[in-house]
């Protein structure tokens, strides 16, 4: 429906463009008042699985991306794209794929809170590992910084004092549970106003989509082999090994996205590779509920 909106009304979406900020703060902050971010101590009560999830997604697969943005990615937009989307790991619905595939959700919600901090803290630290310095230069402006503040650290800010108001009263925590419904729809109006306002950017592109689906299938199953190596390396029963696999499939394409929309007019690539990721993961998370418990990690493992 963006799509065509956009095409058929291109000088009507400035309104769509303007409300684009408001909506990925209030999708952010939604999103991450689901995130237990007030349970970090007790999140490492299985030391093992959470050390396997942070080598996994924070040690090995940066450099699978990297090789695949290499690999696909000629055009620097689009290999910021894909950088700045498959460098950051899930933290929402994985969870869910994650129950829905057999893991135990306690495990997922115990390594979210994990995962985003440490994401948020390393992304930086990979971009000037694995971007052309002049390219880095290029991108890191005043925009790019504000974003981060504005849209990823001041909902993050907002949602842990969120959860610490709410901790122990029954009445607030009934209040943020009822915030998980809004997560869902005000991602429909985020998708339909970026594919409104970036019709021509998604037009272009169309020549690129072939090798960037390549490239996000090869990082799902690069993701799921990495999974089963990891959990026969550190031991973990089955219902572990499948709450890993879902990590290390999904990334957080929504935390990145103000970024990518926040740099300088000649990278929207960045836009459509995130967006495009986002659909070829929703695709790969409906193989992998059937493929991880009945072929990945079955039960008699």
């Amino acid at each position: 429906m963006g799509l065509a909106l956009g095409t058929a009304l291109p000088d009507r979406v400035d309104v769509l463009e303007a409300l684009l900020w408001p909506l990925l703060g209030a999708l952010l902050y939604a999103t991450f008042t689901q995130v237990p971010l007030t349970q970090l101590r007790s999140a490492w009560r299985d030391t093992r699985f959470m050390v396997a999830a942070v080598v996994g997604n924070f040690l090995l697969l940066p450099f699978v991306a990297w090789g695949l943005a290499s690999l696909f990615a000629a055009e620097p937009a689009v290999r910021l794209g894909m950088l700045l989307v498959l460098l950051v790991p899930c933290t929402d619905w994985f969870i869910t794929f994650s129950h829905l595939g057999g893991g135990r959700a306690q495990h997922a919600i115990a390594f979210a809170p994990v995962s985003l901090l440490l994401q948020l803290l390393l992304l930086p630290f990979y971009l000037w590992l694995f971007l052309d310095q002049d390219l880095l230069v290029t991108v890191v402006q005043r925009e790019l910084l504000l974003a981060f503040a504005g849209l990823i650290l001041l909902p993050l800010l907002l949602a842990f004092v969120t959860e610490t108001w709410a901790q122990g009263h029954r009445r607030r925590e009934a209040g943020i549970e009822r915030l998980g419904w809004l997560p869902v729809p005000l991602l429909s109006l985020v998708v339909f106003s970026i594919a409104a306002t970036q019709v021509g950017g998604v037009a272009d592109s169309l020549p690129l989509l072939g090798g960037l689906l390549l490239a996000f299938t090869g990082f799902l199953i690069a993701a799921a082999l990495l999974a089963r190596l990891l959990a026969r390396v550190f031991g973990l029963p089955t219902s572990q090994g499948r709450v890993l696999a879902f990590s290390l499939g999904t990334r957080n394409s929504f935390v990145v996205l103000p970024l990518a929309l926040s740099l300088p007019a000649s990278y929207e690539l960045a836009v459509v590779a995130i967006m495009f990721q986002s659909l070829v993961e929703l695709i790969g998370m409906a193989i992998f509920l059937w493929w991880v418990p009945r072929r990945l990690f079955p039960a008699s493992s």
